[in-house]
């Protein structure tokens, strides 16, 4: 799996890292040091270039999206964010808003698709609300529309109402059902599409050309689901899904609740992508309670250093390291405050970062000298 014989080096990758705010940047030092321990083992070459967004960016230079950063992600093979927002800047119009600067970043890359995979680690059982029985064998991905609906659709304001306005077109649903169709086939074939159809237009239209799409995917069973049900099957009977499709809005609120699946957001990692550019970002937000505290949760900017290295390089093996890096850290009692037990050890930020670099070491040199490792 860690096999020596990946160690061939190849022409430098560029990664545009966008820290953000709040415990944005904490995370994204911790990710960015997994990632330099994965370039020195395997000799790859990484550039990486940091540029501001969101709050930063704000306080910076007056837009959450400099011209700046949109070139260097234009310019990136990958891009690694941290996360956005933040209680300085509620008052704010929402045009001038830190969460803007993401929202045009998406739109302007394309980047029409979200996955986030919510597969539980055994060895965070304990930590999860639900019951093993319900979480057991959980493996699902939500995969989320991006660039239309709700947040991007037609909206005004006047001092005493407000519209937002759910605007899809048929083209942009065939785009992402396609992607969840396609993810499908390499998985058990099972595609949930998560709709209000009974009371929505845009849902009608969703229901409609998802059903149209499937045409072209006759290996892939496709059932639909209101999005209220779904919210509660994901915590009653997670284990019936497989790909779970859905608007903007609705896959935003369902992959929070998936959340719990895994025992906490701070978890999970997301990968955002269009027809070219890729960027992942963890799931957890900015979290401004916890920003300078060095209390945050790495791990899921962590994982998605290896969503990175899978989905935008190809290097399952690298990905394979990090994720079992990830695992024996954690087996071994060690715990962030977000996931502790009675029996933890908890560390701060930094430290578990200290922790899955040194794992990270220790299992590729049991596979490279298996017979004179130390355990």
């Amino acid at each position: 799996m860690f096999s020596p014989e990946g160690r061939q080096s190849s022409p430098e990758k560029t990664i545009a890292v966008l820290p953000g705010d709040g415990i944005g940047p904490e995370v994204i030092r911790a990710a960015v040091a997994v990632l330099n321990v994965i370039s020195e083992l395997f000799q790859e070459p990484f550039q990486t270039i940091e540029a501001l967004i969101g709050g930063a960016a704000l306080e910076a230079t007056g837009v959450p999206l400099p011209e700046e950063t949109l070139q260097a992600c234009q310019r990136a093979d990958a891009i690694l964010l941290g996360a956005v927002g933040g209680p300085q800047w509620d008052a704010l119009p929402l045009p001038e808003r830190p969460e803007t600067g993401l929202l045009q970043l998406r739109q302007k890359l394309g980047l029409y698709a979200n996955l986030r995979p919510i597969r539980p680690l055994p060895t965070l059982q304990d930590v999860c609300t639900l019951k093993e029985q319900v979480i057991h064998g959980v493996d699902l991905v939500i995969v989320r529309e991006l660039t239309g609906g709700i947040y991007y659709g037609p909206r005004w304001t006047t001092a005493e109402a407000a519209l937002d306005s759910e605007f899809y077109t048929s083209s942009q649903i065939e785009r992402i059902a396609r992607v969840a169709f396609s993810l499908a086939r390499s998985r058990k074939k099972k595609v949930t599409s998560v709709d209000k159809a009974n009371v929505l237009a845009s849902s009608q239209l969703w229901r409609k050309t998802v059903e149209r799409t499937r045409k072209s995917f006759p290996d892939v069973a496709l059932t639909h689901m209101y999005v209220d049900n779904c919210a509660l099957q994901l915590v009653r009977h997670p284990q019936q899904f497989d790909v779970i499709l859905t608007s903007n809005l609705f896959g935003d609120i369902l992959s929070d609740e998936a959340a719990s699946l895994e025992g906490s957001v701070g978890l999970l990692p997301s990968l955002c992508r269009g027809d070219r550019a890729i960027l992942v970002e963890p799931v957890h937000g900015a979290a401004p309670d916890l920003a300078g505290k060095d209390q945050a949760s790495p791990l899921g900017a962590i994982r998605c250093i290896g969503m990175l290295l899978s989905e935008a390089f190809g290097q399952l093996d690298r990905a394979a390291l990090v994720e079992a890096a990830i695992t024996s850290t954690l087996s071994r009692g060690y715990r962030t405050v977000d996931i502790a037990s009675t029996q933890s050890m908890v560390v701060g930020t930094a430290k578990m970062a200290e922790l899955i670099c040194r794992e990270i070491r220790r299992l590729w040199t049991n596979a490279e000298h298996p017979a004179t490792a130390s355990a």
